[in-house]
C-alpha cells in the first residue's frame, strides 16, 4: 500500500522533542546535532546558533574552541590527563580537522569517516557548545564588582575583638554570633566552570549559583540559626531574593525543633536561667534533631554526609561604566579646542545616549552555615572537595560519553 503524501507532514523526531519539551538536556540526546552533509547546512545552523559563520574572527573563536576542548577532554576524561579517566585515544582524524565545519558533518554521518570517530567528533562539540556558554555570560565581564559588592555586605558584619576572637554582627550590638571562621569563595576557575555545565542538565553558564559564596563556621549548632537571623536582621540577604529550589539544610529538622525550642524557652522563663545553661539546654536539644534529607533537588554530588545550611540569594549589582567618565573628560577637552578642529567637532556631535551608563542586574550568591562539628564531617572522609569534584568530573566523563561508551561496552562503576 502506497503511503500518503500528507504523512510527511506529521513524522515527529522524539529525541528533540523530548529535548525541547520534556526537560531532557541535549547531551543526553541520541544525537547531539541532526544531519549534516555539506557547509552549507552547518552555516545555517551556526546562524541559527547566534554566531556569525562567515565571520573569519568567529571562525577563528570556533576552531580555538575546538582546541581547547580536545586538550579538555584530554586533561580530566582520557587517562593521559587523569589516572582514573577513561584508557582511550582521540582518533587522529579528529586531530585533523582544520575547519570545524568539518567536524560537524563528521559527527552527523555526513561523511564516510568510520561510526567511532563520528561518536568523537560528537563528544568534542559537546564540549565545545559548554566552553561557548563559559565564555558568552556577559556577566562574567562584571565579575570583580559582584564580588565587591556582594561581599562587601558581609565584611561589616564580621570583626575580631582585642582577643583575636571572630564575630558576625554589628559591633556594640547584643546580637552578635561567635565564628570559628568566615570564608569567601574565590572565583570558580574556567575548568571548573565547564566540568560543572557539563554534569547539569541546564548546560547554561548563567543557571550557575555559585560562582560568588561564603561559608560561616559557628561554634555550636544552635548559632548557626541565629547567624541566618543576624544576616536577615542586618539586611545582607532579603528573603524575597532567596531562590527557594536552591534552600537546603541537612543540620537541623526545624519543624521538629520548633517545637522543643518552644518548650526551652518556657522553661528558661520558669527557671529563670541564664544564658550558658540556655545555651547548653538547647544545644543538647538541638542534637536530637539532626536532618536525614532524600532530597531529589539536592546537589547530587554534594556526598551523603555533608552537613550545612545552604541557600542561594540574589543581589542587584550596580555597576558604573568607567568608560564614560574617561569619554566625558575626552568631550571637555574636545569642548575647549572647539568645533573648528574636524576631530573635535566629531567627538562633540557623538551621541551620549549610545553608551551605557550605570548597569544593574541581580546576581545569585551562595551562602552555607554550618557548626564546628559538621565543618570536621565535612571536610574529612567522603565529604571532602577532593571526593566531591572527582564525582563531578565522572558524572560530566559519563554524559559526554555515554554513546563511545555503549558502543564499545565499556561500563563505568
Amino acid at each position: 500500500m502506497e503511503r500518503p503524501a500528507y504523512l510527511s507532514k506529521y513524522l515527529l523526531d522524539w529525541e528533540l522533542l523530548d529535548v525541547i519539551v520534556g526537560g531532557r538536556s541535549a547531551l543526553d540526546s541520541k544525537f547531539f546535532v541532526g544531519p549534516m552533509v555539506n557547509q552549507e547546512q552547518v552555516n545555517r545552523f551556526l546562524a541559527g546558533y547566534g554566531l556569525e559563520p562567515q565571520d573569519p574572527i568567529i571562525r577563528a573563536e570556533l576552531f580555538g574552541n575546538f582546541q581547547e576542548a580536545l586538550q579538555f577532554i584530554k586533561r580530566y576524561f582520557l587517562k593521559e590527563g587523569n589516572p582514573e579517566g577513561l584508557d582511550l585515544k582521540i582518533p587522529n582524524s579528529i586531530y585533523m580537522v582544520t575547519d570545524v565545519a568539518d567536524l560537524f558533518v563528521m559527527a552527523t554521518g555526513g561523511s564516510d569517516k568510520p561510526h567511532e570517530e563520528r561518536l568523537w567528533a560528537e563528544i568534542v562539540l559537546k564540549v565545545m557548545h559548554t566552553i561557548l556558554h563559559t565564555d558568552k555570560d556577559l556577566r562574567s565581564s562584571y565579575f570583580s564588582t559582584i564580588q565587591q559588592q556582594i561581599f562587601d555586605r558581609f565584611y561589616k558584619l564580621i570583626w575580631r575583638d582585642d582577643n583575636d576572637n571572630l564575630f558576625l554582627g554589628e559591633k556594640g550590638s547584643e546580637n552578635v554570633v561567635p565564628l570559628i571562621d568566615f570564608v569567601t569563595k574565590s572565583k570558580k576557575s574556567r575548568e571548573s566552570v565547564i566540568i560543572k555545565l557539563l554534569h547539569k542538565a541546564e548546560n547554561v553558564a548563567e543557571e550557575l549559583f555559585d560562582r560568588v559564596g561564603v561559608r560561616i563556621i559557628t561554634k555550636d549548632r544552635i548559632d548557626t540559626l541565629r547567624a541566618v537571623r543576624v544576616l536577615i536582621e542586618n539586611n545582607v540577604i532579603i528573603p524575597h531574593n532567596i531562590k527557594p529550589s536552591r534552600s537546603i539544610n541537612t543540620m537541623i529538622d526545624i519543624d521538629k525543633f520548633k517545637d522543643i525550642h518552644k518548650s526551652l524557652v518556657k522553661m528558661a522563663l520558669r527557671n529563670n536561667l541564664d544564658e550558658d545553661a540556655f545555651r547548653q539546654a538547647v544545644n543538647k536539644e538541638i542534637m536530637e534533631c539532626l536532618k536525614y534529607t532524600d532530597d531529589g533537588d539536592r546537589n547530587k554530588h554534594s556526598l551523603s554526609n555533608y552537613q550545612a545550611i545552604q541557600f542561594t540569594c540574589r543581589q542587584l549589582i550596580k555597576y558604573k561604566n568607567p568608560f564614560l567618565k574617561e569619554f566625558k573628560g575626552v568631550r571637555k577637552m574636545a569642548t575647549e579646542i572647539g568645533e573648528d578642529d574636524p576631530l573635535a567637532k566629531r567627538i562633540l556631535n557623538m551621541d551620549l545616549s549610545l553608551i551605557s551608563r550605570d548597569v544593574r542586574f541581580f546576581y545569585p550568591f551562595e551562602v552555607q552555615i554550618m557548626d564546628e562539628a559538621a565543618n570536621k564531617v565535612n571536610t574529612e572522609g567522603e565529604a571532602s572537595h577532593a571526593e566531591y569534584k572527582k564525582s563531578q568530573v565522572r558524572s560530566a566523563m559519563k554524559r559526554v560519553f555515554w554513546a563511545l561508551l555503549k558502543h564499545k561496552n565499556i561500563e563505568l562503576d
